[in-house]
């Protein structure tokens, strides 16, 4: 058969020349082993115009309209050489290699049983967390999915099995380029103390256990992870996940701590600089373990070319490491200023959609304005659910989408050291989703869900420290303070408590302490006589939410198309109609004092709530001669009530219902040491309503437990909806409680009645469409 009939008429002209009729463009070589891409020289013949066009007054319309001139046979000169035309536009050493060079190499594992060898030597608990068989169990999940060629793999394996990286111990120069030399010295000699010197250690040290065969298995975790990251940044795999043990990324420079003895990451990182030179200069260090790496931060803090970016929870330096160098505030010194990125969550709880979100607003813009050469992932999956440790909600799908973006940097060079991770179930199944993105497999779903309140506060707090380093970092620092200005969330709680007294003659009950009065003074307001009703109410709120459109010109808030969406002004409405005591607690968002962090006044936030809700117990409900009371907590505030049952044994017995709304908020817990019946008390007394996407949801079939409450799913859309979608099943639920003939009050309507939710009808039918520009204090 000829091989002309299958050739596209375009590439007949340049099969006559080149005498194949597919005859590649570019031809794969190596130098050094390594594939390059090179061209072919051919002379292709030059297109002419046919000469009888079918439309010659539209051609010549389109080539005056172009401004083209057709080219004759005088116009192409005889010597025209396509390959230096090509050469002109493109700088062909830097195009694309022809095929897929990368995606047909495999991705590398670094396992060796020998890491297990690091273990305690009298166990004072049943299961350290910090457990020898954390590898194993990561390894036997990767061998059971097909992943390995092992014999304990299951049949039939992957296409292209992981590729055995070989862990081998790391000498005493390669340790010692981010350790002092006593520091090493000191885990050495380890391996000849007694049992005695070692457990001496073990009580004196912060959180970390030796036996005689630790030092053995810290050298080869470190050298596994130099093996795994050299490896990937001289492309002998596409990509590695190192499943290494002990951990490293609490190490530092002088001693070991938190369960780590040399700091695996940073000595790789160190090692890779030094022995690639400029193909490996800059390193982007990505560390999702819950806790903040102090030693890697410590170990880069003033290098330029180390770009260190951590996620963890930092609860205002309470969680470990429990220092203050884990606040978003540490950006780096000298010449590495704006090269350590702390991403510090106030709290645990967080979930996909905050990691997510941090990943989408921070991580990625700044990591791809550093461009990095290597990414090193310190893997410790203590966030996962199931990790009581963490106590956080991250999925496998999720950790597979953080890896999957973090691929698209240097060229797809990503090493994954693992770090903490305590739960076998939650390290294995994480590790597995991670190792299957590597080797290219696409991540599985998300579950729709969103970044908590508390997340995108601090996201913010963090995008305005980084501005100032970052490029990519929006909007910039507003460094310069104007005077006469005024907080609005205290204008409009001045306006509310103003608008309540009239309407529903609520007063400010006055609280004798001085620093709990200055933050909430006129936050705090009760009907007249609520201690003297049958039924009373204790709300807890967060502030109510400021809505606008803005400006298409500007971008600004007009206060003109800007409402005020309250709908408790319902609710309020509702228990004074049916003779209620009411006492309508606003919780701040802020109580920022001048030169507190975001984190410090998410936790002063939530001190100051719990001493007002215990102030308010002792000294107006508790004595009052109400019959039945009611906690309702809406949004983070219900923080105070919580705390209110957990600390105080007496409360509960006092209190008949406990009603909350958690829309994007830490579902809260209630349980106590000092009374073992209060998670039963607190399933069998509440109706806690929590939105549809809410993390809490995202568990399968596991249920969530007793001491979260009795939980309702809302598919309201925001705070205020479900706040109006749920209102009926609250007043029922109340009275059921109370005993209450429930009739519909001045401020009961339905969703029929309101209309379709929407901007600026939030509240509609109860007062609680309130155009801004008509606020005043």
């Amino acid at each position: 058969m000829s091989t002309s009939m299958d050739l596209d008429p375009r590439d007949s002209l340049i099969a006559e020349d080149i005498g194949s009729p597919v005859a590649p463009l570019f031809t794969s070589e190596k130098s050094n082993g390594v594939p390059t891409g090179s061209v072919k020289s051919f002379n292709p013949k030059i297109l002419q115009p046919p000469s009888n066009t079918g439309t010659p007054e539209i051609s010549e319309a389109m080539q005056q309209h172009l401004n083209i001139a057709l080219a004759s046979e005088d116009d192409i000169s005889e010597d025209y050489d396509a390959e230096s035309d090509v050469k002109s536009e493109i700088d062909v050493e830097d195009y694309p290699f022809h095929g897929l060079p990368i995606n047909s190499l495999p991705t590398g594992l670094c396992y060796d049983p020998r890491m297990r060898y690091h273990s305690e030597l009298n166990p004072q608990s049943e299961l350290h967390p910090e457990d020898p068989r954390r590898i194993y169990y990561i390894y036997k999940e990767l061998c059971l999915a097909g992943l390995v060629d092992d014999p304990i793999a299951q049949k039939p394996l992957v296409d292209r099995p992981l590729a055995r990286i070989l862990a081998r111990p790391a000498t005493e120069d390669e340790i010692c380029l981010v350790h002092e030399k006593a520091h090493f010295n000191f885990v050495r000699e380890t391996a000849t103390k007694s049992d005695e010197v070692l457990q001496y250690f073990e009580r004196e040290m912060d959180s970390i256990y030796f036996n005689r065969l630790s030092f053995e298995s810290g050298l080869l975790a470190a050298g596994g992870a130099i093996e795994t990251c050299r490896d990937v940044a001289e492309r002998k795999y596409k990509n590695a996940i190192a499943v290494i043990r002990p951990p490293g990324h609490h190490a530092e420079v002088h001693c070991a701590m938190g369960f780590c003895l040399f700091n695996n990451v940073c000595v790789a990182a160190r090692v890779c600089q030094n022995a690639l030179g400029e193909s490996c200069r800059r390193i982007l260090i990505l560390d999702w373990d819950v806790h903040h790496g102090n030693g890697v931060q410590k170990a880069f803090y003033d290098d330029p070319n180390i770009l260190y970016i951590s996620i963890h929870v930092y609860e205002d330096g309470r969680f470990y490491p429990g220092s203050e160098h884990g606040n978003h505030e540490h950006c780096g010194e000298g010449p590495g200023l704006g090269k350590n990125v702390n991403i510090p969550w106030p709290t645990k709880g967080m979930g996909d959609g905050d990691y997510i979100y941090a990943f989408q607003q921070v991580v990625m813009p700044i990591a791809y304005e550093f461009d990095p050469q290597l990414v090193i992932i310190s893997a410790g999956f203590d966030a996962a659910a199931g990790d009581e440790l963490g106590g956080c909600f991250v999925t496998p799908p999720c950790y597979a989408h953080m890896t999957h973006m973090l691929m698209s940097l240097a060229q797809g060079k990503v090493a994954v050291c693992l770090e903490g991770g305590y739960n076998f179930r939650s390290i294995s199944k994480s590790a597995l989703a991670v190792t299957r993105t590597l080797m290219g497999e696409p991540p599985d779903r998300l579950r729709p869900t969103r970044p908590t309140e508390s997340c995108v506060d601090i996201v913010k707090d963090v995008v305005r420290i980084q501005s100032r380093h970052w490029n990519s970092m929006h909007p910039r620092d507003l460094t310069d303070g104007l005077p006469h200005t005024e907080r609005m969330d205290e204008v409009i709680r001045a306006f509310q408590a103003q608008h309540l007294q009239d309407q529903y003659r609520l007063n400010v009950l006055y609280i004798f302490r001085d620093k709990i009065n200055r933050i909430f003074k006129n936050q705090v307001l009760a009907t007249p006589d609520f201690d003297e009703k049958e039924n009373l109410v204790v709300i807890f709120h967060d502030p109510p939410d400021v809505m606008g459109i803005p400006s298409p010109s500007t971008g600004k808030l007009e206060l003109h198309r800007t409402w005020l969406a309250d709908e408790l002004k319902g609710y309020n409405q509702w228990f004074i109609d049916n003779g209620f005591g009411v006492i309508d607690v606003n919780i701040p968002l802020s109580v920022r004092e001048s030169g507190e962090s975001s984190d410090a006044a998410f936790q002063a936030r939530r001190e100051l709530m719990e001493r007002l809700a215990m102030y308010l117990w002792e000294n107006y409900i508790d004595t009052s001669d109400c019959e039945h009371i009611i906690l309702f907590g809406i949004g983070e505030a219900y923080h105070g009530l919580a705390q209110l049952l957990i600390q105080n044994v007496d409360v509960y017995q006092r209190v008949d219902a406990v009603i909350v709304f958690t829309f994007t908020n830490s579902l809260r817990s209630v349980t106590s040491p000092d009374n073992q019946w209060l998670p039963k008390w607190y399933r069998d007394h509440s109706l806690v309503f929590v939105s549809s996407t809410h993390d809490a949801w995202n568990r399968g079939e596991k249920k969530l437990s007793k001491r979260y409450g009795s939980l309702r799913k809302s598919e309201g859309r925001s705070m205020q909806h479900m706040l109006r979608l749920n209102r009926k099943e609250v007043q029922d639920y109340v009275g059921r409680v109370v005993g209450l003939q429930v009739g519909k009050g001045k401020g009961d309507t339905t969703e029929e009645e309101d209309g379709e939710d929407g901007v600026g009808r939030i509240g509609r039918g109860i007062g609680g469409e309130v155009r801004m520009e008509d606020v005043g204090v």
